[in-house]
């Protein structure tokens, strides 16, 4: 038997209780009487003096006559108060009835209540429940609904023409990536609409690089995405284009109005004529590369870049170890995380000059490890103060270690069909 089917069944029972409670109190009530009772005769009403004509021969009769009204009198007030007195004890065992069943109606309406806020609870709560696993679904919900927009934005450009351009590889073969699934296209889409961000929230971690480009023309968006980048460039009125190997990514940006061609970037590249670039632009990208893929990427760009133009390639810091547990091993489609120095080395081994390191997205001072100031906390609380401050740090510290470190060794995705 279920908890509500419990409380439910106690509810009924005190109910009846409750009925049958009310109903003896009812039958216990001492109703008002309202009959006239017996009227006492006064002293002066038991034989009047005679008077008139014949109040010499009346008197006589009065003398004989009034002792008989006298103990009448008397007996008709003894049997008033015996009357009285029966009326008086019927009374009292009517009340002291009455009075038990209201103690007995007063114990089960008790009774009554609190079952009946029982219920409600458990209603209540089971309602709660209820809200509680559909908030829970909400994210499953949400991802679907992503992954069906974007399906269904596939489906409806495959019955059209293209859109766009498609870069056609060279002579030599393919060159792509085998990391390239195009079939998974439009969930990556819903990927990165999820765990990348926004358009606005792309294009705003993105705005720093715009003054690299400044003064440049035909500038080159390897692996544009949805074409943030591009739309920067092109609100600052700098000429760009962009290449991307996902399907849907550039039917996004295409849409958007922007310069966007579908194919593998490195055979798009060697396509080229050499210097006809003037800047390049590979935003987390290289992640997704082989070494030997990346490489040739590089000698290419440099090949393709005009004399001073400016090669940007900005990629997930694994040497952060929250970016690298967070960030890095949640997308799927990575490759092979590339540590800032190899990076730097990779260019400069490529050709290129005056290579530098910038860093961005620092992680928020409140996910960072904090020092402790000893002297100043002992200064204004004594060494007590000193010690539990400390010791409150060092706690603090030691759980942002523990939730980068020492977590669970293995975890399971568990989902069920709907």
């Amino acid at each position: 038997m279920s908890d509500s089917e419990r409380l439910r069944r106690e509810a009924e029972e005190a109910n009846r209780h409750y009925n049958d409670a009310l109903t003896a109190v009812d039958d216990a009530f001492i109703p008002a009487d309202e009959t006239p009772g017996p009227v006492v005769p006064w002293p002066d009403a038991v034989l009047p003096p005679p008077s008139g004509p014949h109040r010499p021969w009346l008197r006589v009769v009065h003398r004989w006559l009034a002792p008989v009204f006298a103990r009448q009198r008397t007996f008709d007030n003894k049997v008033v108060d015996a009357i009285d007195a029966l009326t008086d004890q019927e009374g009292e065992v009517a009340f002291a009835r009455f009075q038990t069943a209201l103690i007995i109606f007063l114990q089960k309406i008790t009774a009554f209540v609190e079952s009946k806020d029982r219920v409600v609870a458990d209603a209540a709560a089971s309602r709660l429940e209820q809200h509680e696993r559909l908030l829970n679904q909400l994210p499953d919900i949400q991802s679907q609904l992503a992954v069906l927009q974007r399906a269904t934005q596939m489906l409806t450009r495959a019955g059209a023409s293209p859109s766009f351009a498609t870069a056609q590889p060279p002579a030599a073969g393919p060159t792509k990536p085998p990391s390239n699934l195009s079939s998974l296209d439009y969930r990556y889409v819903a990927f990165e609409d999820r765990f990348r961000g926004s358009d606005d929230e792309i294009r705003e971690k993105l705005r720093a690089y715009v003054p690299v480009f400044a003064g440049a023309s035909d500038v080159l968006d390897v692996g544009c995405g949805r074409g943030e980048f591009l739309s920067l460039l092109k609100t600052a009125g700098i000429s760009a284009r962009g290449v991307d190997t996902n399907h849907e990514m550039v039917a996004t940006a295409c849409e958007r109005g922007l310069d966007v061609v579908h194919g593998d970037a490195l055979a798009y590249l060697e396509s080229l004529p050499d210097g006809s670039l003037g800047g390049m632009m590979a935003a987390q990208v290289v992640e997704h590369l082989p070494p030997p893929y990346l490489t040739r990427l590089l000698g290419a760009a440099f090949q393709k870049l005009r004399s001073g133009a400016p090669l940007v390639v900005e990629t997930i810091n694994p040497a952060c170890w929250l970016a690298f547990f967070s960030s890095y091993l949640r997308d799927f489609t990575h490759v092979q995380p590339v540590h800032p120095e190899t990076l730097q080395y990779l260019l400069q081994a490529s050709g290129f000059g005056r290579v530098t390191l910038q860093y961005s997205q620092p992680v928020p001072e409140h996910m960072k490890m904090q020092p402790v100031d000893v002297a100043a906390v002992a200064a204004e609380g004594g060494e007590a103060a000193a010690v539990a401050q400390m010791a409150r740090i060092v706690n603090a510290n030691a759980a942002i270690l523990n939730n980068l470190l020492f977590t669970h060794y293995d975890y399971a995705a568990i989902g069920y069909r709907s």
